[in-house]
């Protein structure tokens, strides 16, 4: 079992704060402004970060900082991850209850789209999409790319205990500002709050209750490349699949098989940061390229759209190139 211990001396300022403000950017944008749903106007892009930055990169940091501070690995990240998605969704903008603005109108009743579990009062469907979305595209992709831009500080603490107040404070405020925006709209009920409440905390208490896997498998790892591909397709099959019951078993089965994979993988011989950045890298290139075919919210189609949607892609694109020259310098072998 490893350490609970953090290492006693902080990184550099600069190099730990880098990370730290990168984290802080990357997790909003891959979680809100890659897919290209929402608005496409530069400013309004810009200003939103205010809002974003506080409520998905304070958590990110959050989250990565509490599994290396207490020696643990990425079941943790992803168990944590799980648990902000269902408070976000669930509790702070209540978005996964949304579906009784639909239930009395009889078209969408008699629809075959949905995916509703009347017992509980959510769209099986969006529970995925909201709460599988936080964990790969909010948090845990833009955690294993910006790790990778630091590679040598990734292991350790960033912050110290100003830092991690001052993240908590951030998330607070960016979470009553976005629930205070929602709960005028909101339908959900005592229940389904504490519901959601209940499985957040079990999920959080997961989280401290698992440790990596310690038995390394006598087999080679895949190339980066092979792992690139292979995780690109299940993220691309993920976005892509209708919102129907079949979809969703299909789409769920997609991600059960990638996680065994990975899991058999990363306990493999050569498995290193390579493999973490081309796995999450991939998911962060196909929500930005799904989003030149994606139409925003608010409607329309025009040049400014692509544009934003081709800037995001690059900016990907020149992210990872970064994050793997940093890496091949460190890894030079997995590359």
């Amino acid at each position: 079992m490893p350490s609970t211990s953090a290492p006693t001396a902080l990184p550099r300022f600069r190099r730990r704060w880098a990370a730290v403000a990168g984290l802080m950017v990357l997790s909003p944008i891959s979680a809100e402004y890659l897919i290209g749903y929402g608005e496409s106007r530069p400013l309004e892009l810009l200003v939103g970060l205010l809002v974003l930055a506080p409520l998905y990169g304070s958590v990110a940091v959050l989250i990565r900082e509490i599994t290396r501070r207490t020696g643990r690995g990425w079941p943790t990240i992803l168990l944590l991850s799980a648990a902000f998605g269902v408070i976000q969704a669930g509790l702070i903008d209540q978005s996964l209850f949304n579906y009784e603005v639909h239930a009395g109108d009889p078209d969408w009743a008699n629809e075959p789209q949905h995916t509703l579990i009347s017992g509980l009062g959510v769209d099986a469907a969006s529970l995925l999409t909201y709460v599988g979305g936080h964990v790969i595209w909010s948090f845990a992709a833009p955690i294993a790319v910006v790790e990778s831009c630091a590679a040598r500080i990734a292991d350790r603490r960033w912050l110290g205990r100003a830092g991690l107040s001052a993240m908590a404070a951030l998330w607070a405020l960016g979470a009553v500002l976005v629930h205070l925006d929602a709960a005028a709209d909101s339908t959900a009920s005592a229940v389904q709050l504490s519901g959601a409440a209940l499985v957040a905390a079990a999920l959080i208490a997961a989280a401290f209750t698992v440790w990596p896997a310690h038995h390394p498998s006598s087999s080679r790892a895949p190339s980066w490349r092979l792992v690139g591909t292979v995780t690109g397709v299940a993220w691309g099959a993920s976005q892509l699949l209708p919102a129907t019951w079949l979809g969703l078993t299909v789409n769920v089965a997609t991600l059960v098989v990638l996680g065994r994979l990975l899991l058999r993988w990363a306990r493999s011989q050569g498995w290193g940061r390579s493999h973490m950045l081309a796995a999450a890298g991939s998911a962060l290139v196909v929500r930005a390229a799904l989003s030149f075919l994606v139409e925003p919210l608010a409607g329309g189609t025009g040049a400014v759209k692509y544009a934003v949607n081709a800037i995001m892609l690059a900016g990907v694109t020149v992210l990872l190139y970064l994050a793997a020259r940093r890496l091949h310098r460190e890894e030079p072998s997995t590359f």
